[in-house]
């Protein structure tokens, strides 16, 4: 058989990789509630594997742990919804407010900058009015939208039921159809992708709720108005890594600046607050609970983050530190991948890394040479 020249395999493989984004695209609604289901079951699996190794049968173990997890996610969105019913209450205060202030910043920008725009002002005073309309504007369809997406994630414990059940029966499944001589490889992937996986959950739930505790109180304190929900919503933008403390606390900043007499004294407020959190969430919080259990060059993060929210959105966003996670440890066991788990891998710049004891011995350099 004649073998494909250069520009024919390179075509093949852009063809290949665009139908195979193409297809996840179209199946989106269909696929990712498997993809939250599979990680939910991993986010399980200890509660279920400590259930069994204490006499309990593999059915029973996993539909206590579903529902006694279904019971609290209940709490929780209880507890939501009565926080922004109280918001919701509150819509005909903030949105007057709202348009208040919008004419404010349409009279600085006159007087400072000689801007005399009024479709700038009645497009912002739209904005506000979608926004903080009666009940039919963007944040009311926000939260549908968002509610809906986690109804079709949470809606279906079958999945996650089913991953468990038969969790043994995909691995002998994957060893059944592997070559003998890469067994091994297949057992050591696979343990691996189990310990990092529930590792990796775990500890990101855990941050958020910390989180949760820490920008309620913070908020609480420098005077913000509806804290406890504001604080709930900025906790949960952590599960997207790296622009998830920017848009969490682009969240509480901007009700502020809407719906407050005094907006910038309080938006400078939450902007320290939001620092100091974010500097005990990357160096205290993450490196404790989440640790190394995901090696992950952050470029590869950052340009997974990206492409997951143009292929699935939010949920594409939330899925794609455990996907390439798993990638990594499979290229990291196969010969001809490693290449590849390399370059997905943080190894490689250490020497250009910033630490504790490179700055101590610059300056040390630096007297001495002075």
């Amino acid at each position: 058989m004649q073998k494909l020249n250069l520009p024919l395999k390179i075509s093949l493989f852009i063809l290949t990789l665009v139908l195979v984004f193409y297809s996840i695209i179209q199946a989106r609604n269909f696929l990712y509630p498997l993809a939250f289901g599979l990680l939910i079951s991993y986010l399980l699996f200890p509660v279920v594997n400590f259930l069994e190794h204490h006499k309990f049968p593999r059915i029973l173990a996993i539909l206590v742990t579903i529902l006694s997890s279904v019971i609290l996610l209940a709490a929780a969105f209880f507890l939501f919804y009565k926080q922004l019913a109280v918001m919701f209450d509150d819509f005909d205060s903030i949105k007057q407010k709202a348009n208040q202030n919008i004419e404010v910043f349409q009279q600085y920008l006159n007087k400072n900058f000689g801007v005399n725009d009024n479709g700038l002002e009645k497009f912002l005073k739209k904005q506000g009015q979608n926004l903080f309309g009666n009940g039919n504007g963007q944040l009311k369809k926000a939260f549908q939208t968002t509610t809906g997406t986690v109804f079709k994630i949470f809606i279906m414990p079958v999945y996650v039921f089913l991953f468990l059940f038969y969790r043994t029966k995909f691995a002998y499944f994957i060893l059944k159809v592997v070559n003998n001589d890469f067994k091994p490889a297949a057992i050591k992937i696979l343990r691996e992708i189990s310990t990092v996986a529930s590792r990796y959950m775990g500890g990101v739930l855990v941050v958020v709720l910390i989180l949760c505790v820490l920008n309620s109180t913070g908020l609480l304190i420098i005077g913000v108005k509806h804290a406890l929900l504001l604080g709930i919503i900025s906790a949960f933008f952590n599960f997207i890594p790296y622009f998830g403390t920017l848009m969490g606390g682009a969240v509480p900043l901007l009700f502020v600046l809407l719906t407050t007499s005094d907006p910038l004294t309080l938006s400078f407020r939450i902007v320290i607050l939001f620092v100091i959190i974010q500097f005990i969430e990357n160096n205290i919080l993450t490196p404790n609970i989440v640790g190394g259990n995901v090696r992950i060059n952050p470029f590869f993060i950052i340009v997974g983050l990206v492409l997951g929210a143009m292929i699935w959105g939010i949920p594409g966003m939330l899925v794609t530190v455990p996907v390439l996670a798993i990638l990594r440890i499979i290229f990291v066991n196969i010969e001809k991948t490693k290449p590849v788990a390399f370059l997905l891998g943080p190894k490689g710049t250490s020497k250009h890394s910033i630490t504790y004891n490179k700055v101590k011995n610059f300056f040390r350099i630096n007297k001495k040479d002075n």
